[in-house]
């Protein structure tokens, strides 16, 4: 055991004295006597106030540990995290490490919230699962559709309560919409329009003078490695978001990014959170837009711009007798503007309701039951947008089978349902 792991299991192992793990007072489901959920963040970048704010407001909830690769970015971290115990009045302190590992490894961590770039998610997902932590997983859950099915497979085996992080499931407008839908409210669906960005791309960046107190090697992390640039990781949360989401092997362009969203209630809406389209035309020349999934009952989801350009970020539903179209800002029913705003009938269907994202996951740890967005609704819809990005890649017909998860008769398409990694990485080795 070499030093730095000593200490990580010292400081668990202290731990451990003052606070017995849930799993080991009662077994399954057992909720301790202060009902109280240990936290570890594993990733303390931009996102991650916002999920501080939110989850730290659940009652009951601790955050004693988090993880980051860059001390500029875990300082402030660690800082805010210890505030908001004690505005709580939890005398917890909230240890700061450098290796997710070591944070894992702590037996009195009950859940873990994963806020990293894409391509560490798989990994660490099952690594967390197998440590016996629930999860909490950024959206687009997967950076592949392989990784993504690791992770469904992992967190099964292990029994773990997942909530992806496609918090929109959560609020209002998208559910009123998805709920519409599927009640027939504008007769027959015959077809879907999302508005979002561009596709992923080569990273083209210059090679940049690693920042102090970064670890850039263990950034890359599995991924084939490249050279540090400020717009992956930059120095400060505050700002832009980091870029590395735009480029392969760390994100999948704003497909991924707002297509995790967006194509998220495309699938809610049609019920397939466990399923996906059958078919994939893309156009045949180069573009960053303008895709055609199809589902089996002949449904048709496009990827294209619609409306205005206030209409960015948005889905459009088309039915046999009017429109829904529904967006962080705004819910648009025609030609009854009042659906928007009208209550469903006592008979008609309802989707799973929840009105905080962060709030459904703390409950379902308590009550060992699943979640709105559970790993395997992340999953597939990680697998629509993966898949997307291929199709725009190879800009031919894709036929997909996703009971199965390949592609028919494209061995080449299906080489690209993984990727290469560096090193030795055993995120199927659970």
């Amino acid at each position: 055991m070499n030093r730095r792991n000593f200490i990580g299991k010292a400081a668990a192992g202290a731990a451990a004295v003052t606070i017995i793990p849930r799993h080991v007072m009662g077994g399954k489901g057992f909720v301790a006597a202060n009902n109280r959920i240990n936290l570890g963040f594993i990733g303390t970048g931009k996102q991650v106030p916002t999920l501080l704010n939110g989850i730290g407001k659940c009652k009951g909830t601790v955050v004693v540990a988090a993880s980051d690769v860059f001390e500029r970015k875990l300082n402030p971290f660690l800082e805010a995290a210890n505030k908001n115990n004690s505005t709580k009045g939890m005398n917890v302190k909230t240890e700061g490490y450098h290796y997710y590992r070591e944070l894992l490894e702590r037996s009195d961590i009950d859940a873990v919230v994963i806020a990293t770039p894409d391509h560490w998610h798989a990994q660490i997902v099952v690594d967390a699962a197998k440590a016996g932590k629930d999860i909490y997983c950024e959206k687009p859950l997967s950076l592949t559709v392989a990784e993504g099915r690791a992770m469904v497979n992992a967190t099964r085996k292990y029994d773990r309560v997942f909530q992806t992080g496609n918090m929109q499931r959560s609020w209002r407008d998208f559910r009123h919409a998805v709920e519409l839908v599927r009640n027939g409210y504008i007769g027959e669906i015959k077809e879907i329009n999302v508005y979002v960005g561009e596709p992923v791309k080569q990273c083209d960046l210059p090679t940049q003078p690693v920042p102090e107190g970064m670890d850039w090697n263990e950034w890359i992390g599995p991924s084939l490695y490249r050279g540090y640039h400020e717009d992956l990781a930059p120095l400060k949360t505050e700002g832009p978001w980091a870029w590395w989401r735009g480029y392969r092997d760390f994100g999948g362009g704003l497909i991924t990014d707002w297509g995790a969203h967006m194509f998220d209630i495309a699938q809610w809406a049609l019920n397939m959170d466990e399923s996906g389209p059958v078919q994939f035309l893309p156009p045949t020349v180069p573009a960053e837009n303008g895709l055609t999934m199809i589902y089996e009952n002949g449904i048709r989801v496009n990827h294209k711009p619609w409306g205005t350009k206030d209409d960015f970020n948005a889905v459009q539903f088309i039915g046999t007798e009017g429109k829904i179209e529904v967006s962080r800002d705004f819910l648009r029913t025609f030609p009854n503007e009042k659906l928007a705003s009208t209550d469903l009938k006592p008979g008609d269907k309802r989707v799973y309701f929840s009105d905080n994202h962060y709030q459904n996951w703390i409950d379902s740890i308590q009550k060992r039951s699943k979640t709105i967005s559970d790993v395997e609704t992340g999953h597939r819809t990680a697998s629509v947008c993966n898949i997307i990005n291929i199709a725009y890649e190879l800009q031919r017909p894709l036929l997909w089978d996703p009971k199965a998860e390949k592609f028919v008769g494209d061995d080449f398409a299906s080489l690209m349902l993984t990727r290469p990694y560096r090193g030795k990485w055993d995120f199927t080795n659970f």
